[in-house]
């Protein structure tokens, strides 16, 4: 459906738009320039959503805030925010009722235009999202990056064009009622997350299997063989598949996908590594294709190089490989993953704000060639910590915790006999943290904020933790 018969089709119905998050407030403003009668509900009050509140008015929107703002729902169509579970009661009460619950994404997808290449995946969405949409602008294509990265897209629909990239991080949660798949489906990894709002890690993994699983036309599906969920995808994704893999060559794999239950190699291809270059190996036909040297990828980590990976999966034969080289020799990342901040009297200082889980962690610690001086803690997503007191001490000089799950990660360090002699201190605030990581470092050592927790206890988002540290340190270290 086209944009104009998509939204035509609101006209003379009452739309609810619940949470007035960065991509809703574009959806008010389409709904209103068509006179659609809008109601704007949100859990803030209006003084509290301020400036928002103010433009919403301005459009001509009926304000709901404060609690309650779900209570007695009476329209023909909800919007729901990504954050908020379809299964609210007060949603279910409405759709009983003859309302259609969707969402801002799942609009965008009804009346995208144009090749939609879709990332999801617990740690690397966004880093994979940039460098496929840089590798892509770098080869010429009009391109579009946005979705969970932060960019709203469905307001930029009337521009785009048949012959357009879209490159869209998507979420679990906004997965979750998702009909349609993107044309190229990149599932970087799955691994416990999100699961202070998830049922269970079964409902996890539905919801990023959904990425592909609607898919009519064939299409491009590009799992990691290394992740024990994302390999068993495979058995349910139609079209072409691509696995990548740090740890196995493309003869490993063919073999052990026969076992697993592939049988239609034709379909399979392959992102691996040789003798420390990127490889592409297309079908059991075609021999192995040299993309690019990992020691041209300018940003660090083992889990960066995957990310390389899983990009070149979604553009092979779009993107050249004299593209994907010249990317990996010149970007300098995303905000907030690994970012450098400076160094302050010899010791490096570096943002890891996206690191809300474990695991992200984890691999931030990996990317250094010495032990760091960690910051870590924030808001409970009820995930484990044992899996990150593990790796401690082989990466961790000394430790700084904050936030409310201080106590949850220093019992997981404290009960390993391996940690005794790693140095634990506890912080009230963000900056307390720091300046005992000042504190405790030395000339040649790496301060790593890498929280392995969500924000919410102390920060709107991790992107206000991350330009929060980076401030602190520049006012404090520098």
């Amino acid at each position: 459906m086209d944009f104009e018969g998509y939204f035509g089709a609101h006209i003379g119905k009452k739309v609810a738009v619940c949470g007035l998050g960065v991509s809703n407030i574009p959806l008010i403003r389409i709904l209103r320039s068509r006179g659609i009668e809008v109601e704007a509900r949100d859990r803030k009050t209006e003084d509290e959503l301020g400036d928002t509140a103010v433009l919403l008015r301005g459009m001509g929107a009926k304000l709901i805030c404060g609690d309650g703002y779900l209570n007695d729902i009476d329209a023909d169509i909800i919007y729901r925010s990504p954050g908020m579970r379809h299964d609210l009661p007060q949603f279910e009460r409405a759709v009983q009722n003859g309302a259609v619950l969707t969402s801002e994404m799942e609009a965008f997808f009804e009346v995208c235009p144009c090749t939609v290449i879709g990332v999801t995946g617990s740690d690397g969405k966004s880093t994979t999202s940039t460098v496929i949409s840089r590798m892509l602008e770098n080869a010429g294509y009009r391109t579009w990056l946005g979705g969970n990265i932060g960019m709203p897209l469905l307001d930029k629909v009337p521009e785009m064009e048949p012959d357009d990239y879209v490159v869209v991080e998507l979420s679990s949660f906004q997965l979750m009622t998702m009909r349609k798949s993107p044309h190229i489906s990149v599932i970087t990894n799955v691994t416990p997350n999100h699961l202070d709002v998830h049922k269970d890690m079964d409902e996890y993994i539905e919801a990023k299997q959904r990425i592909f699983s609607f898919r009519t036309d064939g299409g491009r599906t590009v799992l990691n063989w290394d992740n024990q969920v994302t390999r068993n995808y495979a058995l349910s994704a139609k079209g072409a598949i691509f696995f990548f893999s740090s740890r196995q060559t493309h003869e490993e794999i063919c073999e052990a996908a026969g076992q697993l239950g592939i049988t239609d190699f034709g379909r399979v291809s392959t992102v691996t590594l040789r003798n420390g270059v990127i490889t592409v190996n297309k079908g059991v036909k075609h021999g192995p294709e040299r993309v690019v040297d990992i020691s041209d990828i300018k940003i660090p980590g083992m889990h960066n190089v995957e990310n390389y990976m899983a990009a070149i999966a979604a553009v092979e034969g779009i993107v050249p490989c004299s593209t994907v080289v010249e990317i990996a020799r010149t970007f300098e990342g995303v905000e907030h993953r690994i970012e450098f901040v400076g160094e302050y009297d010899g010791v490096r200082y570096y943002n890891d704000s996206i690191a809300s889980s474990p695991t992200r962690t984890i691999a931030g610690l990996r990317s250094f060639p010495q032990k760091v001086i960690l910051i870590a803690g924030g808001y409970d997503k009820h995930l484990s910590y044992d899996p990150l007191a593990q790796v401690m001490p082989s990466h961790v000089k000394a430790l700084v915790l904050m936030g409310a799950t201080k106590g949850k990660i220093r019992a997981s360090v404290e009960k390993l006999p391996e940690c005794a002699d790693i140095p634990i201190c506890e912080a009230n605030t963000l900056e307390e943290a720091v300046l005992s990581a000042k504190s405790m470092a030395s000339a040649g050592d790496i301060v790593l904020f890498s929280p392995a927790s969500a924000s919410f206890d102390m920060f709107v988002n991790f992107e206000q933790r991350g330009r929060a540290f980076k401030d602190i340190v520049r006012k404090f270290a520098g």
